[in-house]
């Protein structure tokens, strides 16, 4: 995220208030305003109409999401979808969403993966409550996962609703295990065991490294609240909103990378590691065996297959330390919204209902192994009926009352880059991150307090 992004939300979303302030309450009410004022039962009216539909993604997820919006038409004749195409994230994350909010154009419904950024917006009162028309169709909070309730709601109001997520697992490389010594059908469960494995899997020689058993921060290690949930940390206190960094879990946390670092040089990873490609590439380290194992994605299943069908593999739920979260995971969800002032809200709140449905989703599912938000099992998911190793895990973990979204607060972004510079500190220069983290905790609460 641009640095800039957290400042123009402010001064833009300010001046949203200011304007709408100005304006005659009975002369300004627009489509939204007035089905708002009449509360559920106007969400029971349903004459059709047109919806203009914010997207991120382009390539096959694009050409799928117009597949969605193709149905959607045919199955609710008198709809119309005006589809916009708007990167990165929907426009949340380079002020174009909040800059359609206060001009009082905004769309009527937007999707994008920054739910962080999302659930920002809605603490800062630019997207529309829910309520109202998810009653009107009858949805129940028990239709859903548990661990996607919080998110959805700020201070016991809607605003967002998960279409799907992703969660983080182990994986590890089967034929590796064997050659040290290492039991595939038994993972690592506990830190410690893990930490045990990577060592047995690392092979060094004189020309430097061969194999790393393990490195804590690549692929989904990266993540700035990963590592810290599993840990134990919350980064928010629940009951007040209070930012919590100087947590003791954090610095377990931090002091155990920091054992990979200075165990193997940490200047001599960043060389190892420079050569490495990303998880569609076939030079990510997984992929070629320069690591053995590694935290990643449900979608990094279909990356393999594609790169490395090969390579025999398995997955786990990641390994957690004493006092931290067992099968725990941070979902990477895609969230829709809809903006504050937006004309046609009925409209909106339909397309979502349909375009998360398990039967929708379906061909995303049993492509990625992602999971649908929903309780309720379905007969268009394959991997159910396969018996899939890693969808299991999948659901597994993912159904799991430890797995959740850290750190729903307005200041998500500035504590995530915070938290990033913070580790590279403690792993690169071998910083005591205690009182890193106090600084931290200063820092981001200050920034929150700004905010309210």
């Amino acid at each position: 995220m641009k640095k800039g992004w957290t400042t123009l939300v402010g001064i833009m979303l300010s001046l949203m208030l200011v304007i709408t302030a100005c304006s005659s309450g009975s002369d300004q009410k627009n489509t939204a305003e007035k089905d708002h004022s009449d509360g559920s039962a106007a969400a029971t009216t349903d004459n059709g109409g047109e919806l203009n539909y914010w997207y991120p993604w382009g390539g096959d997820s694009e050409k799928w999401d117009k597949w969605r919006m193709g149905e959607f038409e045919t199955k609710n004749p008198g709809y119309k979808i005006n589809a916009t195409y708007v990167p990165p994230d929907g426009g949340l994350t380079n002020g174009k969403l909040v800059s359609a909010i206060s001009g009082k154009n905004p769309p009527d419904v937007v999707i994008s993966s920054e739910y962080a950024s999302a659930y920002s917006l809605a603490a800062q009162g630019a997207l529309e409550p829910l309520d109202d028309y998810l009653a009107a169709l009858n949805f129940q909070e028990s239709d859903v996962l548990s661990s996607f309730l919080p998110l959805m709601k700020y201070k016991d109001k809607t605003y967002l609703y998960p279409q799907d997520s992703n969660v983080n697992l182990l994986y590890y490389n089967v034929a590796m295990f064997r050659e040290a010594g290492l039991d595939p059908d038994n993972p690592p469960q506990t830190i410690e065991e893990l930490d045990a494995a990577a060592e047995k899997l690392t092979k060094i020689s004189d020309s430097g490294f061969d194999r790393l058993g393990f490195i804590p921060w690549i692929d989904a290690g990266d993540d700035s609240f990963l590592w810290g949930w599993v840990f134990g940390a919350n980064y928010v206190d629940e009951a007040t909103g209070s930012i919590k960094l100087n947590d003791d879990h954090l610095v377990t946390m931090y002091n155990w990378m920091n054992k990979y670092a200075q165990k193997y040089n940490p200047e001599k990873i960043k060389s190892f590691t420079s050569g490495f490609g990303g998880a569609f590439s076939p030079d990510h380290p997984f992929f070629t065996g320069k690591v053995a194992m590694t935290v990643n994605g449900n979608w990094f299943a279909n990356a393999l297959k594609i790169y490395a069908p090969d390579t025999e593999y398995r997955v786990a739920a990641i390994p957690y330390p004493e006092g931290g979260r067992e099968k725990a995971t941070t979902f990477g969800t895609n969230v829709f919204m809809i903006p504050k002032g937006a004309k046609n809200p009925q409209n909106a709140m339909k397309f979502i209902m349909f375009a998360g449905q398990p039967e929708i989703l379906a061909d995303n599912i049993n492509t990625w192994r992602s999971i649908s938000i929903y309780t309720k099992p379905s007969d268009a998911i394959k991997w159910d009926k396969e018996n899939d190793q890693v969808y299991k895990v999948v659901r597994e973990v993912a159904a799991s009352p430890n797995s959740g979204h850290p750190a729903l607060t307005p200041v998500a972004k500035e504590m995530s880059n915070e938290l990033i510079l913070l580790r590279d500190s403690v792993i690169y220069n071998n910083k005591d991150p205690k009182p890193l983290l106090e600084n931290a905790e200063k820092k981001i609460q200050a920034a929150l307090d700004k905010k309210k």
